[in-house]
């Protein structure tokens, strides 16, 4: 059935109305790779911390278009040179710079492919056929660098969304940043390169603090990492079965599930992204709640064992350890593992602070609060993770 007019309104609780600009936009979202990230959890198990936390990455996605838009037109009042094309093609490239992504987003990141979920986006985005300058622009490889930053770098409107839309669903207020402020303060220098004017740089300190505090609060929280890991132990129980060829109610599982639970994560190919785009959290929900009958002890402990958040206990130690199992069977029930996270990476695109003299200064060296040893801080937490045994 076609639709007459698809230049169509949106209403978020998070910014009111998004606008879909053009009919192109329309049909990208309207396009099966993309309606498919309405089942996929933006936060992945949060939410069996925040209840709160059930929002997808369409909404983050159509959330993240918004603010570039609102970022190009800002940066065409200062009149920043952006044509008709260069805008709809860095609309196209925030709006699909998630479709790669595995069922629960980064929970599962590394289960299905060896590869990040951007390296997935972009052939996705192939296979799409989408204008060839919004893939430049996904990738880097155009002239206005920019358009880019505003698609991935230290202050992004992927970051500027995720961390808005997170803190709004999971009650957290630490994550709370003066989004509209930044959007106001981008910049351009001569050389093409994104920066904050320097009356935002308050909201950038607010911004890279918040980022910190979301991150331990929200996406490394004990219990979420708790969750986890117990679904890794659910999906690895799973896959040893099936490997030792023994019953994982096969004819209950979706197909393209059983197809990554009989492989070891691979770079994708044109056959395994067939069955990566059929996948999603429902199946493995799904999954989850038929293994809960599973006449293997083990494997019904642990996915029952998810389903009714006994979930495990996490305990942060200050060194690795090595741990000894009493048998084989003992690793789905312990292990040790790390979390880290920087508040600001130095091997990134930087963020530079653009002065009334038109002198540039690194976030760092202009602000008297984020000194260099505090934003270089690598933040390091080695876990012991431990379920009790059924």
């Amino acid at each position: 059935m076609s639709i007459a007019n698809k230049k169509k309104i949106i209403n978020d609780p998070v910014y009111g109305f998004i606008n879909i600009r053009n009919e192109e936009i329309f049909d990208l979202i309207s396009h099966p790779y993309f309606q498919r990230l309405r089942r996929i959890k933006q936060l992945g198990l949060t939410n069996l911390v925040y209840p709160c936390a059930e929002h997808t990455r369409f909404a983050h996605s159509l959330g993240a278009m918004h603010l570039m838009s609102k970022a190009l037109d800002v940066l065409t009042a200062k009149d920043v040179s952006i044509s008709e094309e260069e805008y709809n093609a860095a609309l196209i490239a925030i709006l699909l710079h998630d479709i790669g992504h595995s069922p629960l987003s980064h929970t599962l990141e590394h289960c299905f492919f060896c590869c990040k979920h951007e390296e997935i986006s972009l052939m996705l985005m192939q296979q799409m056929n989408v204008p060839q300058l919004a893939i430049d622009i996904f990738k880097n490889l155009y002239t206005k660098t920019f358009l880019h930053h505003l698609v991935s770098s230290q202050v992004d409107c992927d970051r500027l969304d995720y961390l808005t839309r997170d803190s709004f669903f999971t009650g957290v207020s630490e994550g709370v940043i003066g989004t509209e402020r930044i959007l106001n303060m981008f910049s351009v220098t001569p050389e093409c390169d994104l920066v904050i004017d320097e009356k935002g740089i308050y909201s950038i300190e607010k911004f890279i603090i918040s980022r910190r505090l979301m991150y331990w609060q929200v996406y490394m929280h004990k219990t979420v990492v708790a969750a986890d890991n117990l679904l890794f132990s659910v999906l690895e129980r799973a896959k040893d079965m099936l490997l030792e060829g023994k019953s994982v109610n096969e004819g209950q599982i979706h197909t393209a599930l059983l197809y990554f639970l009989s492989k070891t994560p691979s770079f994708p190919n044109k056959e395994s992204l067939s069955y990566f785009v059929d996948l999603d959290d429902f199946d493995v929900y799904s999954a989850i709640k038929v293994w809960s009958k599973n006449e293997d002890k083990i494997l019904s402990y642990l996915a029952t064992s998810l389903l009714c958040r006994n979930l495990g206990k996490i305990k942060f130690i200050d060194t690795p350890q090595e741990l000894q199992y009493k048998n084989k069977e003992e690793h789905y029930f312990k292990r040790c593992d790390l979390l880290h996270n920087a508040a600001y990476r130095f091997d990134d695109e930087k963020i530079n602070i653009l002065y009334r003299s038109g002198e540039v200064k690194e976030i760092y060296n202009a602000s008297d609060q984020l000194d260099k040893a505090f934003l270089s801080k690598d933040i390091r937490k080695y876990f012991l993770y431990n379920l009790s045994e059924p």
